[in-house]
C-alpha cells in the first residue's frame, strides 16, 4: 500500500499545484480553459494516436472485457438511478448524478497514472474502458436530458449524439491510431519524435488543469456529491471486478488493468455537460471535488490490492 501510495503521490501532488495556482488566480479560469483545450485537443490527442497506433484492434477489443466492464458499470448506474427515483429527482438530474456515478477521468489522469503504474500493456483496457464511457455513456447522458426535455425519445436525439462523437478528439485519435494500425503502416521516424514530444506534455499539462479546474469549482450538496463519490471509488471498481474475476472470467491482467480504471475521480467532462445543460453543475462540480480528494487514498488502496501478490 505504502508503495504504490508514493507512486501515485507525484500525480496527486501535481493536481495539488495546479489547485493552488488556481486558488490564488495566479492561473485564471481563463488560462485554465485554454491549457485545458491543448491538452484535449493536441497533447493527449497525440498521446492516444501514437499509443493506439503501436496497437492492434485485438489489443483493444476484448469482448470478455468489454462485456464485463459494461455489465459492472451498467450495474452501478441502475443503482445510482433507482436512488434518484426513490428520492423524487427529476429525469434530468438522474442522469447527471448516474453519470457521475460511473465515469471516471480515464483520459486526464488513468492513461498516464495506470500505464505507468501497471505497465505500458495497460493501455489496451485502459483505452477500452475511456472508449466505452465516451461511446456509450456519455451519449446515453445525452440521449436521456434531451428526450426528458422533448417529452419523447425520437431518432433526431441521434444526431447531436453522433456529431457529438466526431468531434470527440479523443474518439478520433484512437480510431485513426487503430486505422493507421491495422494498416500495417510503419510510422516515419520525424513523426514518432513530433507525437512523443507533444504527448509528453498530456500528462503534466493534464495533471495541472485537473487541479486548476477544481480550484474554480465548489463543494455544495456534501451528502449527495459523498453519496456519489461512494459508487465512483468504492461500488464501480467493485461491480466491475466482480464481473471481470468472478463472472466473465476476464484475463487477470486485463481485468485488475479496468478495475483500476473503474476506481478513478469523478471525471470533469460530467461537469461540463451539467454546465452545457444547465443541470445541477454544483453537484457535478462537488462530486469531483469530493472524489478526486478521497480518490488520493482509495486509488492507491484499491490498486495496491489488485496488485497484492
Amino acid at each position: 500500500m505504502i508503495a504504490i501510495f508514493l507512486k501515485t503521490l507525484p500525480f496527486f501532488a501535481l493536481i495539488a499545484v495546479g489547485y493552488w495556482a488556481g486558488r490564488t488566480r495566479f492561473f485564471t479560469a481563463e488560462a485554465t480553459a485554454y491549457l485545458t483545450k491543448f491538452i484535449f485537443y493536441f497533447a493527449l490527442s497525440a498521446m492516444l494516436f501514437r499509443f493506439s497506433a503501436n496497437l492492434s484492434f485485438a489489443d483493444v477489443w476484448n469482448t470478455r472485457l468489454v462485456v464485463a466492464y459494461l455489465w459492472g458499470t451498467a450495474f452501478v448506474y441502475g443503482l445510482a438511478t433507482l436512488v434518484c427515483y426513490m428520492r423524487g429527482v427529476s429525469m434530468q438530474i438522474t442522469a447527471i448524478e448516474a453519470q457521475c456515478a460511473v465515469i471516471g477521468n480515464v483520459g486526464f489522469l488513468g492513461v498516464p497514472m495506470l500505464t505507468l503504474l501497471l505497465g505500458a500493456e495497460a493501455i489496451g483496457p485502459v483505452m477500452t474502458a475511456l472508449a466505452i464511457d465516451l461511446i456509450v455513456f456519455s451519449s446515453l447522458i445525452v440521449i436521456l436530458i434531451t428526450g426528458s426535455r422533448d417529452g419523447q425519445l425520437s431518432w433526431a436525439v441521434l444526431r447531436p449524439v453522433g456529431l457529438g462523437l466526431l468531434k470527440n478528439p479523443m474518439i478520433v485519435a484512437i480510431t485513426l491510431g487503430l486505422l493507421w494500425s491495422g494498416l500495417k503502416i510503419p510510422i516515419p521516424v520525424p513523426l514518432n519524435e513530433f507525437l512523443d514530444l507533444l504527448g509528453a506534455a498530456a500528462t503534466p499539462g493534464a495533471l495541472f488543469a485537473i487541479g486548476a479546474s477544481l480550484a474554480l469549482k465548489s463543494a455544495e450538496r456534501l451528502s449527495v456529491a459523498g453519496w456519489l463519490s461512494f459508487c465512483k471509488l468504492v461500488l464501480h471498481p467493485l461491480f466491475v471486478g466482480f464481473a471481470c474475476f468472478i463472472l466473465f472470467k476476464v484475463d487477470p491482467y486485463q481485468a485488475m488493468v479496468i478495475t483500476s480504471a473503474a476506481a478513478l475521480p469523478v471525471a470533469g467532462n460530467v461537469y461540463m455537460l451539467a454546465q452545457h445543460y444547465g443541470i445541477a453543475p454544483q453537484r457535478a462540480s462537488a462530486a469531483i471535488l469530493v472524489s478526486t480528494a478521497l480518490s488520493i487514498v482509495t486509488l492507491s488502496l484499491c490498486i495496491a490490492w489488485l496488485t497484492a501478490p
